[in-house]
C-alpha cells in the first residue's frame, strides 16, 4: 500500500470517527422543556412551587440516567413568567416560542384563563403543552398539541356535587337542600359552576340561594359574606383562585360566625389549601374546609412525602407540585418513546402513550392516556379537607389519606 493510499484511508477513518463522536455528542445534548407559570404577582407562590417540582423531577430523571433512548441525554428546564394577567401570559408564550426554538414541550400555565391564551400561541408553533388547568374550553378547540392531565371543570362539577351530597348524608343523616355560590370570574371557576347551575342543582333537588361573582383581587369580602349569612345555605361553594382572596373570605366567614365547621364550605382548586393560608391566618379558621382538586398527595405517593419535605422545606405537596412533577415524567416517557428531541415526535408519542406505571402514579386514576381531544382518559377528582392544620385527601376512599369529616351546622 503506497503512502498516498495510506493517507487517504487514514483521513477517511479519522473523518468517520469524528462524525461518530459528533453524533454521540449531539445525541447527548441537553433536551429543553419549558415551564410557563406566574412567577410574579398574586399567583407567584404557585408558580414557584411548580418550578421547584420541575427542578426536582428533572434532577431525579437526570440522576437516573437521563433519556436512555437518546444516549443518556439530560433534561433542562427553561422558565417563563406568565405574570398576573391574560395579556402578560400571552406575551410570555410569544417570547417562549420565539426565544426558545429548541423546546420540545412545555407545562403550565396555572389559571385556565392564562392557559387558554398561552395555548393559542403554542398551538401555532406546534409546541406540545401539558396542563392541569381545568377549563373544558382548553381541549374543546380542536387543538392537536395541548394535553390536559386534569379532569375538566365539567367532569369535576358533574362528579363533585353528588359526592358531596353523599358525604353529607353519611355524616349527618341529612341531605342538603340549599346551596350558595361565591366565586371569582376566572375561567376555572366559571367552568366548574356552569354545569352546576344548568343541570346539577335541579337534578339533585337543590335550591340556589346565594349566587355572587367577583373579580380578583378582592378588596372587601364583607358584602359577599353578609349575603351568605342572610341566606344560610346548607352548603357553600366558595371559589377564589388567589390565596389573598381565600384568606379574606375565610376570615370574614369566621368573623360572622360561619366558619370552624358551622357552615359546610367547599372550594374548587388549590388556592384554599395553600400553606400560605396556614402561615398567615388562624389555623383553626381553616378546619373542615374542603376543596375539589385534580391532584394532591394520595395513598399512591405517601412514601415520597417525607423526602419531599426534606428537599423543599414545604409542609406538604400541593396540586401544583404533584402535577408538575408528574409532567416531567410524562415528557421523559414521551422522549423515550420518540427516541429524538423534536416537537412533532414528542407530540406523536404523547398521542400514542398509554401507561399505568412511571408517570401514572402521580395522577389520580393511575393511567396516562390521552383521547383525541387531548384529555387524559380516566382522570378523576379528589376532595381534600383541612384536618388539624393539614389538607388531606379524603375522597375517593381508594386514594384517601383520612376519612372525611362533614362540618356540623
Amino acid at each position: 500500500m503506497n503512502e498516498m493510499v495510506r493517507k487517504a484511508i487514514g483521513g477517511a477513518l479519522a473523518a468517520a470517527l469524528s462524525i461518530v463522536a459528533f453524533g454521540a455528542a449531539a445525541q447527548k445534548k441537553d433536551i429543553e422543556v419549558g415551564l410557563i407559570a406566574p412567577m410574579s404577582g398574586p399567583w407567584a407562590r404557585q408558580g414557584q412551587v411548580m418550578k421547584v417540582a420541575a427542578d426536582l423531577a428533572i434532577d431525579t430523571i437526570n440522576k437516573q440516567g437521563g433519556i436512555k433512548s437518546m444516549g443518556g441525554a439530560k433534561l433542562k428546564l427553561t422558565v417563563f413568567d406568565a405574570g398576573d394577567s391574560v395579556e402578560k401570559a400571552k406575551n410570555a408564550a410569544q417570547r417562549m416560542v420565539a426565544d426558545a426554538p429548541d423546546l420540545v414541550g412545555a407545562t403550565g400555565a396555572y389559571l385556565s384563563s392564562f392557559t387558554l391564551a398561552v395555548t393559542e400561541v403554542t398551538e401555532r408553533a406546534q409546541l406540545p403543552v401539558l396542563t392541569f388547568s381545568y377549563s373544558d374550553l382548553i381541549t374543546s378547540r380542536g387543538f392537536k398539541y395541548v394535553f390536559q392531565t386534569s379532569a375538566t371543570g365539567d367532569q369535576m362539577a358533574e362528579a363533585s356535587l353528588p359526592a358531596l351530597m353523599e358525604m353529607a348524608e353519611k355524616a349527618s343523616g341529612k341531605r342538603p337542600k340549599t346551596v350558595g355560590v361565591v366565586m371569582d370570574n376566572t375561567a376555572a371557576s366559571v367552568a366548574f359552576v356552569k354545569p352546576i347551575r344548568s343541570t346539577q342543582l335541579e337534578r339533585l333537588g337543590l335550591k340556589l340561594v346565594v349566587d355572587e361573582t367577583f373579580t380578583p383581587p378582592l378588596a372587601n369580602a364583607t358584602p359577599l359574606i353578609q349575603k351568605v349569612r342572610s341566606a344560610r345555605p346548607d352548603v357553600l361553594l366558595l371559589m377564589p383562585t388567589a390565596i389573598s382572596d381565600a384568606k379574606l373570605l375565610l376570615e370574614k366567614m369566621n368573623e360572622f360566625g360561619l366558619g370552624r365547621g358551622k357552615m359546610p364550605t367547599i372550594s374548587n382548586g388549590a388556592a384554599i389549601l395553600d400553606p400560605d393560608l396556614r402561615t398567615n391566618m388562624n389555623v383553626e379558621q381553616l378546619e373542615g374546609v374542603m376543596s375539589v382538586v385534580a391532584n394532591w398527595t394520595t395513598a399512591a405517593q405517601k412514601d415520597m412525602v417525607e423526602d419531599f419535605k426534606k428537599k423543599t422545606n414545604e409542609p406538604w405537596a400541593t396540586q401544583h407540585f404533584m402535577t408538575t412533577y408528574g409532567d416531567m415524567f410524562i415528557f421523559k416517557a414521551a422522549l423515550e418513546m420518540a427516541g429524538k428531541a423534536d416537537r412533532e415526535s414528542v407530540a406523536q408519542a404523547l398521542r400514542k402513550m398509554d401507561v399505568t406505571d412511571g408517570p401514572a402514579k402521580y395522577f389520580p386514576g393511575g393511567r396516562v392516556k390521552f383521547d383525541e381531544r387531548g384529555r387524559r382518559e380516566g382522570a378523576t377528582l379528589l376532595i381534600v379537607q383541612w384536618q388539624n392544620g393539614i389538607p388531606l385527601t379524603v375522597y375517593p376512599a381508594k386514594e384517601a389519606l383520612a376519612a372525611p369529616a362533614w362540618p356540623k351546622q
